[in-house]
């Protein structure tokens, strides 16, 4: 049995470990030892980029201009790599992520597998707290803006997350949109809860159930799809 091999470690200031692995091929991102995603499950990254992005994407009638799109989470990159296929050119695609440390292993060991999406030029990489960097954006200047950073509400990454899942960040987010725009969030698993915040802040909300492989037989995940009412 071939084993996982360790390429690389972060640590936060809280002391949250995050690792970068490699086996049979494949390269895994854990969290405290705890598996967050590997480069065989991409398949709801992806569906989360094309359902946000559908709205905006080339070639459709509407399309605006110069599309602005914020990704919460650069992860292993297939979000970032779908919503660039996905939307065209020409647009601004921003990722905010925390850890630089994973903004590098993303330009080295997964290179491989997406290219060098961090270097095209419609990307940009805001290195900070999403909660930062979404207070840059004024008044209906974002047309989608795609969360991908913990589990759920409930499963946090990092404490500093929980303010993701508030009132006043729901409140940014409809502010910052515009008026055709949408937010897509992902979820480990479906979180009626989280749904309900969703409408009580005001938005309309389309749950989609996510497989986590093509093939598999059954979702796991699911992404909301939020826009204003």
């Amino acid at each position: 049995m071939k084993p996982y091999v360790q390429l690389a470690e972060a640590r936060l200031a809280d002391g949250t470990v995050f690792s970068l692995h490699k086996h049979d091929g494949r390269f895994y991102l854990k969290n405290d030892g705890r598996e967050l995603m590997s480069t065989r499950m991409t398949y709801s990254e992806q569906l989360m980029a094309e359902l946000g992005c559908a709205g905006i994407a080339d070639g459709r009638s509407g399309r605006p201009a110069h599309p602005r799109v914020l990704i919460g989470g650069l992860g292993m990159g297939f979000t970032l790599k779908r919503a660039l296929e996905v939307v065209g050119h020409p647009a601004t695609i921003e990722v905010a992520e925390l850890m630089p440390e994973i903004v590098e292993w993303n330009r080295t060991f997964l290179s491989e597998h997406n290219g060098p999406v961090l270097e095209d030029e419609r990307t940009r990489v805001f290195q900070g707290d999403l909660f930062e960097c979404l207070a840059k954006y004024g008044k209906h200047s974002l047309d989608v803006l795609l969360v991908d950073i913990d589990d759920g509400p409930d499963m946090l990454i990092t404490e500093g997350n929980s303010r993701l899942y508030t009132p006043s960040f729901f409140s940014k987010v409809r502010e910052v949109l515009k008026p055709e725009g949408c937010a897509a969030y992902w979820m480990a698993h479906p979180t009626p809860a989280f749904e309900k915040k969703l409408v009580r802040a005001g938005f309309r909300v389309e749950a989609h159930p996510a497989k986590p492989h093509e093939k598999s037989k059954k979702p796991r995940h699911c992404i909301y799809v939020a826009r204003s009412k």
